[in-house]
């Protein structure tokens, strides 16, 4: 099976060189390998992408030896395993804010001690080799990894209680959904303290954490807090810079003189 970059660069306690994608763009998946990245996060949360492409998309990942880790539009548990046995690395989860749902979620994508994961070892994660399982599910268990997202007050205020669920790997603030659900609650928590309290959390039980990251500043300051999950540009980003420079490049023309 195939050693994940992320679990590595987590026992190593380093931060996971990481960026993203929403579309079905191979060569996105060759070039970002290509400039050293450990894992590229696919979201399909919020992007539309049919099953036989996400299939194919995980054929590029293992083509190019660099992670996926995915975030699916369900938490149905067999088609939540199915992405790891199509070859997907990793699992990010939306709305976790219960200790509840997060032992739901190991129950379904981990194999037994820790979870329920049904068996079956004919996929791209096995290499397509039935045959040859002896050590399947004990690979799986170790060469995966499950992050979940935490997007409400309630989360923060379970944090201590999520991050000590075993078989979670990691904590994942969205600060987009976070802020928003803050601004109408009637809690005093501030995303400061709430990323203060998720950084602690995963410190005292031994988990990763991180968020998205805005700039080369912002990555530095959330590194020396201890992130290591570090999501930083995506193809929006790169076809914004390169379209705004092409298009001012036309603009230095200037308007041509008749001949």
């Amino acid at each position: 099976m195939r050693k994940s970059k992320v679990n590595q660069k987590l026992k190593a306690g380093k931060p996971v060189q990481m960026c993203s994608l929403g579309h079905f763009n191979p060569p996105y998946i060759r070039h970002a390998s290509h400039c050293g990245f450990d894992c590229i996060w696919l979201d399909t949360e919020h992007r539309a992408m049919e099953a036989r492409e996400i299939q194919s998309l995980m054929a590029f990942f293992h083509l190019f030896d660099i992670d996926c880790m995915l975030r699916p539009p369900t938490l149905e548990p067999t088609l939540l395993y199915r992405y790891l046995e199509d070859g997907a690395t990793g699992l990010m989860i939306p709305f976790v804010s219960t200790p509840e749902k997060a032992r739901m979620l190991v129950d379904a994508v981990r194999f037994p001690p820790l979870g329920n994961r049904g068996m079956d070892s004919a996929g791209l994660d096995n290499a397509f080799n039935p045959w040859d399982a002896a050590d399947y599910a004990e690979q799986a268990n170790q060469e995966t990894f499950l992050v979940v997202q935490i997007e409400t007050p309630e989360a923060v205020e379970n944090i201590d209680q999520i991050a000590a669920v075993e078989g979670v790997d990691g904590l994942f603030i969205g600060p987009a959904d976070l802020s928003l659900r803050l601004r109408h609650s009637t809690t005093s928590l501030t995303m400061e303290t709430a990323i203060e309290r998720v950084a602690e959390a995963a410190a005292k039980h031994g988990k990763a954490w991180g968020q998205p990251v805005t700039d080369k500043q912002h990555l530095q300051d959330l590194s020396q807090k201890g992130a290591q999950l570090l999501p930083y540009g995506n193809e929006f980003g790169v076809l914004k810079e390169m379209l705004e420079k092409n298009a001012q490049d036309f603009s230095a023309l200037g308007t041509p003189s008749p001949s």
